[in-house]
């Protein structure tokens, strides 16, 4: 069953915080006939100042953490929750190279973090190939948690 197929008819609402996909995750999910039933938007927030302004992600994670950091995609999960007023939001936050990288934080690096009603978990994926491929695999990860905790979400009801 597709993530469509699960929030059809739910009553579900869900969201995005994208920095690494730039907008992906929510192209993906707007192909989708439909999708405007349960889909309430994508904030882009490719920068740190995005990500603050616009999610609220705390100047102290950021400068403690990075941008690419569980606690970053978590803060920005949680955000994007609050903005759109959706009941789930999936976030990601990573490096999709060529350039970006350090020796802790690699390319292929991404956090998704997923947020909702029962709470947050948060993903470290290392992903493999050129920056193409680290941002579909990334799009398909998210897709994949948001599915699974859209189910756990309408399991608890």
């Amino acid at each position: 069953m597709s993530l469509s197929e699960v929030l059809s008819g739910s009553g579900l609402k869900v969201c995005c915080a994208e920095s690494c996909t730039g907008g992906l995750i929510g192209a993906e999910i707007t192909s989708v006939p439909g999708s405007s039933e349960f889909f309430m938007g994508s904030a882009v927030t490719y920068s740190n100042d995005a990500k603050g302004s616009l999610l609220k992600v705390p100047e102290g994670i950021l400068a403690a953490y990075g941008a690419v950091s569980p606690q970053t995609a978590v803060s920005m999960a949680r955000g994007a929750r609050k903005l759109f007023r959706a009941d789930i939001a999936v976030a990601v936050t990573g490096i999709a190279g060529p350039g970006g990288a350090t020796d802790t934080k690699p390319v292929g690096l991404v956090y998704v973090a997923v947020s909702s009603d029962l709470g947050d978990e948060v993903c470290e994926c290392r992903f493999s190939g050129d920056r193409e491929s680290v941002r579909r695999s990334t799009v398909g990860k998210a897709l994949e948690l948001l599915e699974k905790a859209a189910r756990s979400v309408l399991d608890s009801d």
